[in-house]
C-alpha cells in the first residue's frame, strides 16, 4: 500500500510539472503585456501553440543526421526528468534518492550539449553562432551553479533535495549571508539558462543577438514543439528549485496525508505565481545587455557563489 501511494504521489508530481510549465510561461507573457498596458494573449496560448506545432509537418534539411532528429526528444526527456525530481509540493517521494542537485545539473548539461550539437549539425551560420554563444554562457553558468550547490551542501550537509528542503524549513538555518549570495547567484544563472532578459530576449528573433533561437531555427513541427515544451519546463524547473531550496514554505513531507499535499500544492502555485509576476516585472523594467557583456554578468554570479562557499567553509573551519 505504501509503495502504491508513493507511485501515485510521484506520478502526480511528474504530471503537475508537465501541465503547469506552459501555463507559467503564458502567465509571465500575460503579466508583461499588462504591465505595458497591452491586452496580451491568453495565459493558455502556449498550450495552443504546442498543439499547432504538433499538427504541422516536420521539414528536415537534406544533410540533417540522426542527431538532429533525436535531439528534441532527448532534451525534452532530460529536462522533464530533472523538473520531476525537484520536490514541488512534497518531499521524500519515491524517487527521492535520485533527486540530487548534482544529478540535476548533469541532466541540464546533457540537454544543452545535445542542443548545441544539433545547432551545428546542419551547418547553417545561425546554428553555429547560437551554439557557440550557448557554450560560452554554459562555461560560466555551470561552474556558478555548482558553487551554489556546494554552498547549499555545506549548510544542509547534503545535496539531496528532500534533505535540503527539510533542513531549510527547520529553525536551524537562520539568516546567513552566504545563502543570500547563493540565491542571488542562482537567480542570475536561471536568467541566463532560460534565455531571459538581460541575457537574451525571448520575445524577439534578431539574428545578431539571439542565442537559444539561433540553434532551433531549422526545427519545425513536432520537433520544435518538443524543444519549446522543454524550454517551458526549464523555466518551471529553476523556479521550483529556488522555491524548494530557499523558500520551502508549507512543503509537505511524504506520508503526512492528502490535506498536507493539498496545502503544499496550493503553496507551490502561490510561489509560481509570485515568481512569474516578479520575472515579468523585472523583464519589463530591464533592458537586454550586449552579448559581450554576458560573461561579466555570469562572472558576478560565479563570484557570488564562490564567496558564499568560502564564507561557509571558513566559518566551519573555525
Amino acid at each position: 500500500m505504501v509503495v502504491m501511494s508513493g507511485i501515485l504521489v510521484q506520478g502526480v508530481q511528474m504530471l503537475l510539472v508537465l501541465l503547469l510549465a506552459p501555463l507559467l510561461t503564458g502567465f509571465v507573457r500575460k503579466m508583461k503585456a499588462r504591465l505595458v498596458r497591452r491586452q496580451g494573449a491568453s495565459v493558455f496560448q502556449p498550450y495552443l501553440d504546442l498543439l499547432r506545432l504538433l499538427r504541422k509537418e516536420v521539414v528536415l534539411a537534406d544533410n540533417a543526421s540522426w542527431l538532429f532528429r533525436v535531439t528534441p526528444y532527448v532534451t525534452f526527456a532530460a529536462i522533464w526528468v530533472a523538473a520531476a525530481l525537484v520536490p514541488t509540493f512534497a518531499t521524500g517521494l519515491l524517487f527521492n534518492w535520485t533527486a540530487d542537485l548534482i544529478a540535476i545539473v548533469a541532466l541540464l548539461g546533457s540537454a544543452r550539449f545535445f542542443l548545441a550539437l544539433a545547432g551545428m549539425d546542419v551547418g547553417t551560420s545561425f546554428g553555429g553562432i547560437g551554439a557557440s554563444r550557448e557554450v560560452m554562457i554554459a562555461a560560466l553558468a555551470e561552474p556558478a551553479m555548482l558553487l551554489v550547490v556546494f554552498c547549499v551542501a555545506l549548510v544542509a550537509g547534503s545535496t539531496q533535495l528532500s534533505t535540503v528542503a527539510n533542513f531549510m524549513a527547520s529553525s536551524y538555518v537562520g539568516l546567513r549571508v552566504s545563502l543570500g549570495m547563493a540565491v542571488i547567484a542562482l537567480i542570475m544563472v536561471a536568467l541566463a539558462e532560460n534565455a531571459r532578459i538581460p541575457v537574451d530576449n525571448p520575445a524577439t528573433h534578431l539574428e545578431l543577438t539571439m542565442v537559444h533561437e539561433a540553434m532551433v531555427l531549422e526545427y519545425s513541427g513536432r520537433h520544435l514543439a518538443m524543444i519549446e515544451f522543454g524550454a517551458f519546463l526549464k523555466l518551471l524547473l529553476y523556479i521550483s528549485l529556488i522555491a524548494c531550496v530557499f523558500l520551502p514554505w508549507k512543503i509537505a513531507v511524504f506520508g503526512t496525508g492528502p490535506l498536507s499535499y493539498a496545502i503544499g500544492a496550493v503553496a507551490y502555485l502561490v510561489k509560481l505565481a509570485a515568481a512569474g509576476f516578479f520575472l515579468a516585472l523585472f523583464e519589463t523594467a530591464t533592458a537586454k545587455m550586449r552579448v559581450f557583456r554576458v560573461p561579466q554578468f555570469l562572472g558576478a554570479a560565479l563570484m557570488l557563489g564562490l564567496l558564499g562557499t568560502l564564507l561557509l567553509f571558513v566559518s566551519k573551519s573555525f
